[in-house]
Order: structure tokens, then C-alpha cells, then sequence
């Protein structure tokens, strides 16, 4: 059965007539709707149209008569996995209108079929796609909201994607969306300076991170979230982590810009894990260090903001400290990093995990030191307090 075009195919139709330049892939191609579009537009040079259907490869190639185009049959991009001609080669333009509605066990349809779910064929796609896609080359995928699209979306961004609706149509129960999509800038930006192997990590409210390799040491990428509203905030972090890699605090910045910066990976456990599985020795050493570090960025008048529950803003490892995650950081005439970390060691789940290593910390004893600390700002009585437990 080959997949006979509907409104899906002419929206994305649509988006090639308009798009569609240079050296084109389009994978799935069924009739060769979409690689005849392409095919007649002046800029395609030439494209090479795959299905993982026989039946559809032979049709087209008895019923589209474009010397630039041609035809083969391939489950996804295995014909070029294994063709020793396109083996390497990278293209302008991708196009794939994928099958997207979930496993129907008593009808196999492949024209319709994307998994169990009817997202896993666009996945396995989205895989492999950047590895055949130019740096400045773009994608044309379509999918229904019965796709799954924030699942799409999900994936997009942890494969390093940008991207964009470019065109939508409502249909009967469903809406149809064709995005345009485009290798991360910043990851391009990156792999020109030498960075290698990267791969996404993590996200937060205000922004993505990645991980690479760079002059033989992993290295961690911080960007700003497409998403965001957030202004300068990249910048604004990047700017007080160098001045505090002066003092030994923060991960270790090797690179930076407007867009993104770069340090050297924090490796670690965050401080309740850490404290729940090392000695007493260590946690004392781990909680000593953090007040140093607290206290040096008291005095030079910044606040970093958030040390009152720093559940995922410091690193631990061998009582080696890294404290990350600068973004609020600000001047301050009052900055309060050590008496924010007092209100965290005295709370009443980490009070608890302190208390399982015999450690003791005596809550009136760490709000009079607190108090003292503000008119003081002397750390020594603090450090003094948690050595003698």
C-alpha cells in the first residue's frame, strides 16, 4: 500500500516549494510528491528520494520523470548508511512527513504506522538526522498533534535542534504542524572552536546545558533557553564566574560569549547526597569549605542569591567544593551567602542528615553566630562551631 497524498502532504508541500534548496533528501517518500516539488524548483540540484516500501520506489520510478531525482528503497537512512557513493555525504534540505499514528496491532500499515506510541519513527529519525545534515542545512519535518508534540519537541531540543513552526492546519480531530528545523547555532559556534562529542544534559527554568569535549577535558555549555524571556542573564553569570574563578570558586570558565559560556564539568554529588554517603570527616571538611567560600563572596559584595536551599547549586566530591549556578547573582551592600547557608544547615531535613553523622548543630547556637556574622562578618567563630562537633 503506498501512501496516497492528503492534506498533510500539501501542506508540506508547501514548505518545500518554499524552502527546499541544494542537495535534498526526502525520506519517505511515497508517490514522490515532495521530491517532484523540490525537483522543479531552480536552486535543488538534485535529490535523492527513499521509502522503505518497494512498491512505493517502483511506482515512482515509473511515474516521476525528473532527471534530478532519484529513487531507493531504505528503512530510514540505511541505503546511505551502507552506499559507498552517499555514505558521507551531507544535504541542504531534508524533508520526511513521517508515518505518525500509534500501532494499530490488527492493521500493520506502514504508510501510517509510528510506533507504538507514533512517535518512535520520528525519533528514530531525529537520531540519526543531524549526521546528514549540513551546518547551515534545514529540516522539514511534519507531524500531527496525534503525534505526541511536546515529545517532539522534548526531542528536538536534546538532540541539539532548533526550531520552528513554519506552517499548521486543523483537520477533522487533528492538527497538523510543519516545523523548520535547524542545527543549534551555538553547537556550530562551538564545533568551530574545537568542541567535540556534544551532547545535551540538562535543562532549568532559564537555561540548557550541554557537555563536550574540549582540548582533552570535559567541558559543560550553558545557553540561554529559546523559551525564555530571560535578558543578559548568560552574559550576567558568565561575567561574575570569572571574576570568582580569580578567588577558586565556581567551575572553571574556559570560554565565553554573549550566547553561551563554557566551563570545566563540575563532577560530584549535590550537598544532601554527599552529606547521606560520607564520613562525618568529610562532610565537616565539605561544610567548612562551603562557609569559606560563602564568606569570600561576601566580601566581595555579591550575592549570589539561593544559598538558602542549595539543594542542586553545590557540587561535592572527595570534600572538593564547587559551587554552581550564578545566573541571579548580584552586587549587593548586604549580601547574605553565609546567613543563607546557616537557615540551610539548621532546616529540618538536612538538621536530620547532619544529625545521622553526629554532627550536632545547635539551632539557637547557629542563629546567635548568624547574627553576630552580620555585625561582624568575621567566619572564624562558624568554622569553630562545626570543628568541634
Amino acid at each position: 500500500m503506498i501512501y496516497q497524498p492528503l492534506e498533510d502532504s500539501f501542506l508540506l508541500e508547501e514548505q518545500v516549494k518554499q524552502f527546499a534548496r541544494g542537495s535534498v533528501l526526502d525520506m519517505g517518500t511515497g508517490t514522490g510528491i515532495q521530491a517532484a516539488a523540490a525537483a522543479k524548483k531552480r536552486d535543488v540540484r538534485e535529490v535523492i528520494a527513499l521509502d522503505i516500501q518497494k512498491d512505493a520506489v517502483e511506482f515512482c520510478l515509473r511515474n516521476v520523470k525528473d532527471r534530478k531525482i532519484m529513487f531507493f528503497a531504505s528503512d530510514l537512512f540505511d541505503f546511505l548508511r551502507t552506499s559507498k557513493k552517499y555514505r558521507n555525504k551531507k544535504f541542504d534540505t531534508i524533508i520526511f512527513n513521517p508515518p505518525y499514528l500509534p500501532s494499530e496491532p490488527r492493521l500493520k500499515d506502514l504508510t501510517v504506522d509510528g510506533g507504538k506510541r507514533g512517535f518512535e519513527i520520528v525519533g528514530r529519525f531525529l537520531k540519526d538526522a543531524g549526521g546528514y545534515l549540513k551546518d547551515d542545512g534545514i529540516l522539514l519535518l511534519l507531524i500531527s498533534s496525534l503525534t505526541n508534540k511536546p515529545r517532539i519537541e522534548k526531542m528536538l531540543t536534546e538532540l541539539l535542534f532548533e526550531f520552528r513552526i513554519t506552517a499548521k492546519k486543523h483537520i477533522f480531530f487533528e492538527d497538523l504542524f510543519v516545523y523548520l528545523i535547524q542545527k543549534n547555532r551555538i553547537t556550530q559556534k562551538l564545533a568551530k572552536k574545537g568542541v567535540k562529542n556534544l551532547e545535551y544534559f540538562t535543562k532549568g527554568h532559564r537555561g540548557i546545558l550541554f557537555t563536550g569535549k574540549y582540548k582533552g577535558r570535559k567541558i559543560t555549555i550553558k545557553a540561554k533557553l529559546p523559551e525564555s524571556k530571560a535578558v543578559g542573564r548568560i552574559a550576567n553569570e558568565a561575567r561574575w564566574l570569572k571574576l570568582l574563578n580569580r578567588h577558586g570558586i565556581g567551575p572553571k570558565i574556559v570560554m565565553s560569549n554573549k550566547d553561551f559560556f563554557a566551563y570545566i564539568f563540575a563532577e560530584g554529588d549535590f550537598i544532601s547526597d554527599f552529606i547521606e554517603n560520607s564520613t562525618k570527616k568529610q562532610v565537616k571538611n565539605a561544610l567548612k569549605e562551603i562557609f569559606r567560600q560563602c564568606h569570600q563572596i561576601d566580601v566581595l559584595g555579591i550575592d549570589k542569591e539561593e544559598m538558602h536551599r542549595p539543594f542542586k547549586h553545590i557540587l561535592i566530591k572527595n570534600s572538593k567544593v564547587v559551587m554552581i549556578d550564578f545566573e541571579r547573582a548580584h552586587r549587593s551592600k548586604k549580601p547574605k551567602n553565609v546567613t543563607q547557608f546557616c537557615q540551610f544547615i539548621g532546616s529540618g531535613y538536612i538538621e536530620m542528615l547532619l544529625e545521622r553523622k553526629r554532627i550536632d548543630i545547635n539551632r539557637k547556637t547557629l542563629i546567635r553566630l548568624a547574627k553576630e556574622y552580620k555585625k561582624s562578618k568575621d567566619i572564624q567563630p562558624i568554622l569553630k562551631m562545626i570543628q568541634a562537633q
